[in-house]
């Protein structure tokens, strides 16, 4: 929601671009949560134009050790959402970004649930444009300025020569990904 950290500033660079956004809390892997905000804007006479799905969840956990409830919470958390998402999105949604992540390209130790969570992600985008709708699916690297490329996790990727991104030219890739 607007008190989260940043949400306020960015909604007023949205505004100054002449967008219109609306910022609400809502958990999007929540299907009555999402259902409400999604009755709630249009009932308003919002229409959703663009869907950004970035959800995460680090996992460091060795293939052999992973739990079933460990790989459902992991992979859950990226991969309900967007299909939630994707229930609602229809062809009036003009952009349709999720971001995934290089470990569903190259697997990445220790992330076996988050890397099959990512490939579900590119699979979405790839099914959504097999319908004629909007998808777009960037296979991210980690970022800086902290999150999941940080700590022992941005080391490992590190060592295997994967540099952090600065988001400004991330966000910018991402803008041309989507034209």
């Amino acid at each position: 929601g607007i008190g989260a950290a940043g949400a306020a500033g960015l909604a007023a660079v949205l505004c100054g671009t002449g967008a219109a956004g609306t910022v609400a809390a809502c958990d999007a892997a929540d299907r009555a949560d999402l259902t409400g905000l999604w009755a709630r804007l249009t009932g308003a006479g919002i229409a959703v134009r663009a869907v950004m799905h970035a959800a995460g969840a680090p996992q460091s956990t060795a293939l052999a050790d992973v739990s079933l409830a460990e790989f459902a919470a992991v992979s859950g958390a990226k991969t309900v959402g967007a299909l939630l998402l994707d229930q609602h999105a229809g062809a009036e949604v003009e952009a349709f970004a999720l971001f995934s992540s290089v470990s569903a390209t190259w697997g990445s130790s220790g992330q076996a649930a988050y890397a099959a969570a990512n490939a579900a992600l590119d699979a979405l985008a790839e099914d959504r444009r097999a319908r004629g709708l909007a998808a777009t699916s960037v296979a991210w690297g980690p970022w800086d300025g902290g999150g999941m490329g940080e700590g022992v996790a941005g080391q490992q990727l590190r060592r295997r020569g994967l540099r952090s991104m600065p988001p400004r030219l991330a966000v910018a890739a991402l803008g041309q990904a989507m034209d």
